[in-house]
């Protein structure tokens, strides 16, 4: 698992995340996730509050790609990985309250990315580039 910087959790808090899916016949989704938040060191979650197309990809291939991105700061993080669905454990319990809390909608599951690798999206010559790979 590739480890998150403490920078890079702090962007993650502080900007919007973008996530990027594949259906079965190379369909692209892409989509902003406002619920994105940093789990642990080496996972990402968010809220799937629509279980519209992207969870459906989800859920067929277990593939994420989760983009977050500053343009004043001409910063970013690329973040890739393999997904697992909670919906029925603690973790989705506890992500419940939280809704319920915030005043948002109740999540139909939260999906958790296992980060395999970061890609650096800042401006300029390191554009792309992978900071760590699992």
């Amino acid at each position: 698992m590739a480890t998150l910087t403490a920078d890079m959790k702090e962007f993650i808090a502080n900007n919007l995340c973008w996530i990027a899916t594949e259906d079965e016949n190379g369909v692209l989704d892409l989509g902003p996730k406002m619920s994105m938040f940093v789990l642990d060191d080496n996972h990402l979650a968010y809220h799937e509050r629509t279980a519209g197309q992207a969870f459906s990809n989800v859920k067929a291939n277990g593939k994420l790609v989760v983009a977050v991105a500053n343009l004043a700061e001409k910063k970013g993080y690329r973040f890739r990985g393999n997904v697992t669905i909670h919906t029925d454990d603690d973790l989705y319990n506890a992500q419940v309250e939280v809704a319920k809390e915030k005043g948002t909608k109740i999540p139909a599951a939260i999906p958790v990315l296992e980060i395999t690798e970061i890609q650096d999206l800042t401006s300029g010559a390191n554009a792309g580039k992978t900071i760590v790979k699992d």
